[in-house]
C-alpha cells in the first residue's frame, strides 16, 4: 500500500503467484482478480452500504458478499461494465 505524497490517497499494488501466465479462462471480461493484467482496484468508502445501494440502482452488484477483513475493513466486490473488478473498503472503527 502506497500514499500519495499528501497521504489523502493510496495505491495498493498486488501480485499474485498463480494462475501462471498461460492460464485462458474466458477472455478478460470475465477474467478472475488474479488474472495477468489489470483486473482490479480497490478504493476506500466512507459508507459501504451507501456505495453498495448507489451501484445497485445502476445495475451493478457485489460479486460476493460483504466480508470483514480482520478488525480493519468491511469488504466487498464488484465487476463493472468492462470486467474490471473494483474492491471496496470501509475501514471500521478505531482502525
Amino acid at each position: 500500500m502506497r500514499a500519495t505524497p499528501d497521504e489523502a490517497d493510496r495505491v495498493e499494488l498486488s501480485r499474485f503467484l498463480t494462475p501462471g501466465a498461460d492460464v485462458s479462462d474466458g477472455g478478460p471480461r470475465d477474467a478472475p482478480a488474479n488474472a495477468h493484467g489489470l483486473r482490479h482496484l480497490a478504493f476506500e468508502v466512507d459508507d459501504l452500504d451507501a456505495v453498495l445501494a448507489t451501484l445497485g440502482r445502476l445495475g451493478y452488484g457485489p460479486i460476493r458478499d460483504v466480508v470483514r477483513y480482520e478488525d480493519v475493513y468491511r469488504l466487498c466486490f464488484v465487476r463493472g461494465p468492462e470486467g474490471l473488478i473494483a474492491e471496496l473498503a470501509e475501514p471500521l472503527a478505531g482502525s
